[in-house]
Parts: structure tokens; sequence; C-alpha cells
């Protein structure tokens, strides 16, 4: 097992925010689940290179600047058991036009009152209204067998 390095980006733009319904990837842990944009780090690069890289490929979009919002830990997340350390931004400052088809899945703006309505994961529930405020947090999420088991948050507020 290891550490997978990652990063989860919430595009805003109208009190809308960009998610991605993830159904087009094979085998994805995250099928028919929605999320902000994202991914794994490449070697030697930031979390904050790697966010803006991941939001160019996923959806066609240029991130000029970038919040960090918070960090969030996921012990043997995935089918491997690998444990997930993701790196949590926002950004209100982008341009460019989305990708007509992206490669894994969906993109829809969705108004921010909206957002908790989605098919997430259950823990996104208990961090993405830390993002929609502004806060900073730190988490810890453990899931079994696709459902959350156990978990810990800490923010600013």
């Amino acid at each position: 097992m290891k550490t997978i390095e990652a990063t989860l980006v919430y595009l805003s733009q109208n009190d809308n925010y960009l998610m991605l319904h993830r159904i087009k990837k094979k085998g994805d842990i995250h099928k028919n689940k929605w999320n902000g944009l994202g991914g794994k780090m490449e070697p030697g690069e930031s979390p904050e290179e790697c966010a803006k890289r991941e939001v160019y490929e996923e959806s066609g979009l240029t991130v000029d600047s970038i919040n960090f919002c918070g960090h969030l830990f996921f012990p043997g997340f995935d089918k491997q058991g690998n444990d997930w350390s993701v790196f949590v931004f926002s950004s209100d400052d982008f341009q460019g036009e989305i990708l007509k088809n992206p490669p894994e899945g969906e993109l829809h703006w969705i108004a921010k009152n909206k957002i908790l309505e989605l098919n997430l994961w259950e823990g996104d529930k208990y961090f993405l209204p830390l993002v929609l405020s502004g806060s900073t947090f730190l988490g810890k999420f453990k899931y079994t067998d696709g459902k959350l088991s156990d978990y810990s948050l800490n923010s600013s507020d």
C-alpha cells in the first residue's frame, strides 16, 4: 500500500459550481458520483500545479488563481487499499470554454444550494459546506465497503 497525493477543485461562477458527473471511465471508484475536478499529482508537481493541470485536462478551463480550502485524508480508500491525501482548492478566477466531451463524465454548473442534493460521497456532505462557505479545514474520512464508517473534521470556524 502507498499514499496517493491528489487534488480536488471546486470552480464557482455566479453562485454555481462546476461539478463532474463521473459516468464514463470503466472501473471508476467514483462511478455515478458527482465530484469537483481533480486527480493524482505527478512526480515533482506541487498541489497547486496539479490542481490547475487537472482542471484544464478535465474541463478545458485555465485557472488563473486558486484558493487553498483544506486537506483530506482517506485511509485505505481505493481498491488496492491505498491511502489518499487530497488537497482541496476553490477558484472563481478562470477562463476558457468548457469541453464539449470531457473524458471522465459530464460537466454541469450546479446551484450552490443544490450541490448537497447530488449523488455525492457521504463524506463530501460534511466538508463541502466548508468549501462553499470559504472555511479552511482538515479532515479524515474512512470508508468501509463504499460506506462512510468514521470521520473527523476540523475547520477554521
